[in-house]
């Protein structure tokens, strides 16, 4: 290991985390699951804001969202541009990933745009429906 300066964050630390957030974005629930549970915070987020539920919300992978809240990730997390991982998944057209979200207590009305004004906006009545039951 090599010595870093301590205003510096440790290379070794950001290639895991990169590669961290490469598992939620690829659906790799098991290695992502291992690595949260052998202590990867559920929550960790990128330098845009983005949690791994976001990041695994956003690109469709349905059960690795579910293995995550399971895990205590939190679906009402928003970006720095105020995005929840619902609204993405709304956006994303990705009703599986939905159903997991609001199944996890996602709120249909957290971030700017919410989930429902995303759904509104693309004209998406299948998203709208459920979205509102």
């Amino acid at each position: 290991m090599s010595e870093t300066d301590p205003g510096q964050p440790d290379p070794e630390l950001l290639e895991l985390a990169a590669r961290v957030f490469d598992f939620a974005r690829d659906g790799d629930t098991d290695r992502l699951g291992a690595y949260v549970d052998a202590g990867v915070p559920v929550n960790l987020t990128n330098d845009k804001g983005d949690t791994l539920v976001m990041l695994a919300a956003y690109h469709g992978h349905a059960g690795t969202v579910t293995a995550l809240l399971r895990r205590g990730a939190d679906p009402n997390r928003l970006n720095d541009r105020g995005q929840s991982p619902l609204a993405g998944a709304v956006f994303k057209a990705e009703p599986e990933v939905v159903k997991a979200l609001l199944a996890g207590g996602a709120d249909p009305h957290a971030g700017q745009p919410s989930a429902i004004e995303t759904a509104r906006m693309f004209g998406n009545e299948e998203m709208l429906a459920l979205l509102q039951p």
